[in-house]
């Protein structure tokens, strides 16, 4: 075997490893994956952030722990959450008729894993199981908005260059935070616009669910709608719970 061959072999080894410990050990902390590797500190450091980075961990206050992405490969792990939120879904469609929507966040992505789309003609319909910026996306904003400010920083520092619209983000990220609720008046696309709410089960957003339609058609009922997502995101809990 070649040393690259050999050094290819041990960062793979090491990636699984981790994966195994995080999901024998939820919250683990990164200097004890670096003492059960028996692997230099900087050298995990730099694994687990390639991990959390693309979803495949997740940090918080008490440690690392398995990602969302994992939903890809293991399919029985997703549906979980989508079929908890999918008759809430279609009861959001059914009462507003625009396109109800459970996004996650994966890495520095919100993926959409469940969808009840409009009956109407013009309507939004939204790709399942595709990385989508955080920002500005309704459901990824509620979903960044659960971030640590750090983490929240950094990552509007990645995609917005222009200190006042950097501070405008972030302060509308606060009140997103404060308020639980966020708005989307055609940022991603001029005639799209949306509202979410987060779904948080034990303390931790997990998810958001959203409603978006036609700004014509969507704008002066999004208040409407942003209050019935309370108790829609509710009910998601409730069954998750």
């Amino acid at each position: 075997m070649t040393e690259s061959a050999a050094k290819s072999h041990r960062t793979v080894s090491r990636v699984t490893a981790i994966l195994e410990l995080a999901a024998e050990q939820p919250g683990i902390r990164l200097g004890t994956l670096a003492w059960a590797l028996d692997a230099p500190k900087s050298s995990v450091f730099g694994l687990v952030k390639g991990l959390v980075s693309t979803g495949y961990l997740v940090e918080d206050d008490s440690g690392f722990q398995l990602g969302p992405a994992l939903g890809n490969l293991l399919t029985a792990e997703r549906p979980n959450l989508a079929d908890a939120a999918r008759p809430t879904l279609e009861e959001l469609r059914d009462t507003f008729d625009e396109t109800a929507m459970l996004g996650t966040s994966v890495g520095d992505s919100v993926v959409y894993i469940a969808a009840a789309e409009s009956r109407q003609l013009i309507r939004y319909s939204a790709p399942l199981r595709h990385r989508r910026p955080l920002f500005p996306p309704s459901a990824g904003k509620v979903l960044l908005a659960a971030r640590s400010p750090r983490k929240r920083d950094a990552y509007l520092h990645s995609i917005i260059d222009d200190p006042e619209r950097l501070d405008e983000a972030r302060t509308e990220l606060e009140r997103v935070r404060a308020e639980g609720v966020a708005i989307n008046r055609g940022e991603t696309l001029p005639d799209v616009s949306a509202t979410a709410r987060p779904v948080v089960v034990h303390g931790r957003t997990l998810a958001a669910i959203a409603v978006a339609g036609p700004t014509t058609r969507i704008a002066e009922r999004l208040p409407e709608i942003a209050e019935a997502l309370v108790e829609a995101t509710r009910a998601v809990t409730a069954r998750l719970s």
